[in-house]
């Protein structure tokens, strides 16, 4: 059972004032520019900016006198030109296994969802790209919202920032076990229809002076949006994932409608081309099991023809069942006998464990309370049949 919904009361209320620059989400580039822009003498320029970034990102603070080490008028000068606004906490579930999931309310009124999952040796936190998502994906609750907007890059940092709060994990030495260790860009929306906010707000969390994540401890989940995949290689860095789920064209133009438009052929392409991709540096594909839709044996051994000479790992993600799903998940035997075919060809075929199903936080789960237009069971099957 979970724990009843409980209010933001781990951290300072969070006015935001209309019409001033948020600090938290700007470039490092940006942020020396906005400083000279409110009049900061060009020689204290790079001094000031390294502080500015150490006290939101290093220590966490949310007001302009916390950072003790700059002069009172120096703090008058940001608080009257600039504000530190992160999301606020709307609602925060537990999971009977520790999974905490984030209702946060942004800009606009508009809310998005971010996921902890506490592991033995790590923490991941799941973040969202944008209010919404347009792709459609059948299998995917957070597929029937439709798409708002995307998040801005101070929105997406800002995800990392709250969980942090929450946590209490700011200004912890560095020797201490880092409790959100992992970022994860599966949450929300499609990472790669977001790139440029997408790209800053990782460059920020990589910052060695900042929150200082490895860029192999983030990785982004797209569904394949192959013009952009090289060129998140390229600006970010990260660790790539495909939402995969199929083994043939005409499976995956049903359950991952962007295939219509980028088929598998290309998608695998891209994945042969991503920078630094090695044994050290898998892509992974994930799978989500699904009964009778493309669970086989047949599947499996199509798969690993289609991934050969890719260095990859295959997550297989047993179906996550949600109100309205036309989808069952396969038998743990079946899941099983897939994985074994996979493993037995030579790639990792780890089986993900189910976390959070209880307050609606496992993968492919999430959505927005604000939003509840959803398709029905019967709207979903017509469609899936017409194909």
């Amino acid at each position: 059972m979970s724990t009843p919904l409980t209010p933001d009361v781990t951290t300072i209320p969070r006015k935001q004032e209309p019409g001033l620059p948020n600090l938290i989400g700007m470039t490092r580039d940006q942020l020396m520019q906005a400083l000279a822009d409110v009049g900061t003498p060009e020689k204290q320029i790079k001094m000031r900016t390294g502080q500015v970034w150490q006290w939101i990102y290093t220590k966490g603070v949310t007001s302009f006198d916390q950072m003790t080490n700059l002069s009172k008028d120096f703090r008058a000068l940001l608080s009257v030109n600039f504000q530190l606004s992160r999301p606020e906490i709307v609602t925060r579930q537990v999971s009977a296994d520790g999974t905490r999931k984030y209702l946060l309310r942004i800009a606009g009124g508009h809310e998005v969802e971010a996921v902890y999952i506490p592991e033995t040796n790590r923490g991941t936190l799941c973040i969202s790209s944008q209010v919404g998502c347009t792709l459609t994906c059948t299998f995917c609750h957070t597929g029937t919202q439709k798409l708002v907007r995307n998040l801005t890059a101070a929105e997406i940092v800002g995800q990392i920032m709250v969980a942090r709060d929450d946590l209490e994990e700011w200004g912890k030495p560095p020797g201490d076990k880092r409790l959100v260790s992992n970022i994860v860009l599966m949450g929300m929306g499609e990472p790669l229809y977001n790139t440029d906010n997408v790209r800053d707000a990782m460059l920020i969390a990589m910052d060695d002076a900042g929150i200082a994540l490895s860029r192999r401890r983030i990785t982004l989940s797209t569904s394949g949006v192959v013009p952009e995949i090289i060129r998140a290689g390229a600006e970010i860095g990260c660790m790539l994932a495909i939402s995969f789920h199929a083994t043939t064209d005409a499976v995956r133009d049903v359950l991952v409608p962007i295939n219509r438009k980028h088929k598998i052929a290309e998608l695998l392409q891209a994945c042969r081309d991503y920078p630094r991709l090695s044994n050290a540096e898998r892509i992974t594909f994930e799978y989500v099991m699904l009964k009778d839709v493309n669970d086989s044996d047949a599947d499996a051994r199509r798969l690993v023809r289609l991934i050969k000479g890719i260095p990859a790992k295959i997550n297989l993600i047993p179906f996550n069942p949600w109100p309205g799903s036309p989808y069952e998940r396969s038998s743990w035997d079946r899941i099983e006998a897939f994985a074994d075919i996979v493993n037995n060809a030579g790639y990792a075929s780890p089986i993900r464990t189910p976390r959070g199903e209880d307050i609606m936080a496992a993968c492919g789960q999430l959505k927005s309370a604000t939003e509840r237009a959803r398709k029905s069971r019967a709207q979903i099957a017509k469609e899936i049949e017409g194909k």
